[in-house]
């Protein structure tokens, strides 16, 4: 059984390439893979849950639809540092995250989360890539 943490956010269409690439993509039966869908609240004043979420509700019932476990799980604070101690207390085999197209000078004032992960982690991280046509 493979674990994979599914670091989200809010946009669905990034949420729905990261199911495309694990359910199309990656060369693993379904039925092998536990996927704990990930939401980091950097600011969550009024103490919303992932369930909430439109985005984790989706990526839940399209995984389970290829039949993959799902586990939606809610942290606050700093996304990159959230995502990466998560998938280390699970013991997540691999983190997939979905990138998105930011210039140079965005990156340098606003960081990349994506980025942040890929360089702090020393598990294997898969970025589902463009929306294909």
């Amino acid at each position: 059984m493979s674990e994979i943490l599914f670091a989200i956010d809010d946009d669905k269409e990034r949420v729905g390439r990261q199911v495309q690439t694990v359910v199309e993509d990656l060369p693993m039966r379904t039925e092998d893979l536990t996927v704990t869908v990930l939401h980091v609240f950097s600011d969550n004043p009024t103490g919303a849950s992932i369930a909430q979420l439109q985005t984790a509700r989706f990526a839940e019932t399209e995984l389970e639809a290829a039949g993959i476990d799902v586990e939606l799980v809610g942290r606050s604070g700093n996304p990159s540092a959230e995502i990466i101690g998560y998938a280390d207390e699970a013991g997540a085999d691999l983190i997939c995250l979905a990138g998105r197209k930011r210039s140079p000078t965005g990156k340098a004032l606003f960081g990349s989360v994506t980025q942040d992960v890929i360089l702090t982690t020393e598990l294997p991280v898969l970025i589902a890539g463009d929306e294909r046509t």
